[in-house]
């Protein structure tokens, strides 16, 4: 898949590498508090403990106002996505490994689709944020980390269900609904100077 970048930054866009799921190996993570909103389930790993005090309830309760307007726009059957949350390196290595691109980036998106014979629920597939690049961004942008946090998680979950942003018409699409959602859930629209993804 190509990398869009927005030519006001120098920061990419964050990009779905593959049709493939990411698991990350259960040595390296600790299990977080599962977020379980109405038919919608977020499981987390942490692979890096500098995300914890990051992961509170208010960007839970963001996260749930976010899934809610998504819902509300695109039906989505009772799903479940796993996020892991770690580190730049980890991000580097799993960039290149994923897409052969060196570096980091801020966020991963790998789709499943398939669903769990247990719950029943649609597995959407996997997150995977880089801490460093992430604080970096929103540091960059003047824009509170957790704001930035809440637009990648919502940009990730469009990918996982079919949106994309390879062609102008795509990205268009894609950053008018986040934009809405966004600013639907009392936050500021993340394209409204140029774009902090």
């Amino acid at each position: 898949m190509s990398l869009m970048t927005n030519p006001s930054e120098d920061v990419p866009e964050p990009d779905s590498p593959a049709s493939a799921s990411f698991l990350p190996d259960p040595a390296d993570a600790k299990l977080l508090a599962d977020w379980d909103f109405p038919d919608f389930l977020i499981d987390h790993q942490l692979g890096t403990p500098g995300w914890r005090d990051h992961l509170d309830a208010d960007l839970e309760q963001t996260a749930r106002l976010l899934l809610a307007g998504f819902k509300s726009v695109y039906p989505l059957p009772p799903a479940q996505l796993s996020v892991f949350w770690t580190d730049d390196a980890e991000m580097a290595r799993l960039n290149e490994a994923w897409r052969g691109k060196d570096g980091p980036t801020n966020i991963l998106s790998f789709d499943n689709g398939t669903t769990d014979p247990d719950s029943g629920r649609l597995l959407l597939g996997d997150l995977v944020l880089g801490r460093e690049i992430i604080e970096a961004e929103a540091a960059r942008a003047g824009i509170p980390l957790a704001d930035h946090l809440a637009h990648l998680l919502l940009h990730g979950v469009l990918h996982l269900c079919g949106f994309d942003h390879e062609t102008d018409n795509e990205a268009e699409r894609m950053e008018a609904l986040e934009s809405q959602l966004m600013v639907a859930a009392g936050l500021a629209d993340p394209w409204a100077r140029g774009g902090a993804a």
